[in-house]
């Protein structure tokens, strides 16, 4: 068996920048197994595949252990894949997930918006492994699919180490820790050891549980982001009530051949 794939930097216009995803079209769905194995074998944070079905394109996310029910940057390189590789000629595209109906759209820069849900946020009490793991204390904390960790500025961003070991016992998917910025809206991180991602380099689904706060916190719903992870990568979202809007480029690394004896 011989299977496509492309491998496709999301969230940057230059290649070794943003988040590299492993697209992988399939005609008929592969065993749950098997595409676990092909995850782990890659190593990236995420390895996408996907089924035409009908109008739209099912679409199943695995990290190197787990299947995840939503990930931002492998939509983003899967739609990009579509529209430059697969050569859809519609500028819209709907995709149906574990997480519902997700549109991207083709804007005529090049640039990709997806189409997510709002994932609710709830403040919380701050977890004692997230104070533990962290040097600074965080100022606020809200808990959805990831806990979402405010700090007070930008430098406690950039230098923060924090215990993963720690992390990984949370209730959550990851940690997503974030800050107002003076050249962007807000920067943030990622951390999900618990599913193998140490730092994840652009998390596009954190977006869904960022932008509410912040259109809170800043009054306004359009925002100019940056993850700072080494890669780092740059994100647009807009908030929508219901829905985010989360924005940018992708580029292609390469495209190989799977051959599966």
């Amino acid at each position: 068996m011989k299977l496509t794939m492309y491998q496709i930097d999301a969230f940057t216009q230059k290649v070794f920048e943003g988040n590299p995803a492993a697209v992988i079209p399939l005609q008929e769905w592969l065993e749950d197994t098997l595409m676990q194995k092909i995850a782990m074998e890659n190593n990236l944070s995420e390895t996408v595949f996907f089924v035409k079905e009908q109008e739209k394109y099912h679409i199943r996310w695995f990290t190197p252990k787990a299947e995840v029910d939503m990930c931002g940057h492998a939509t983003l390189a899967s739609a990009y894949v579509i529209f430059e590789e697969l050569h859809e000629q519609e500028n819209e595209i709907v995709f149906s997930s574990k997480s519902g109906d997700l549109v991207v759209k083709k804007e005529s820069d090049g640039s990709l918006v997806m189409d997510f849900p709002l994932l609710e946020i709830n403040e919380c009490p701050i977890p004692q492994q997230i104070i533990d793991s962290f040097a600074q204390k965080p100022i606020a904390c809200y808990k959805s699919m990831d806990y979402i960790v405010i700090f007070e500025n930008e430098k406690d961003i950039i230098e923060a180490q924090p215990n993963l070991e720690l992390l990984k016992s949370l209730d959550a998917r990851g940690v997503c820790i974030a800050s107002v910025s003076q050249k962007y809206d807000f920067v943030t991180r990622f951390f999900a050891p618990k599913h193998g991602i140490d730092e994840d380099p652009v998390t596009g689904s954190a977006f869904t549980q960022l932008a509410p706060y912040f259109s809170k916190t800043l009054d306004r719903d359009n925002f100019s982001c940056k993850q700072l992870s080494p890669r780092g990568g740059e994100v647009f979202c807009k908030f929508k009530g219901k829905r985010v809007e989360i924005s940018g480029f992708c580029v292609k690394f390469l495209e190989a051949i799977i051959e599966i004896l």
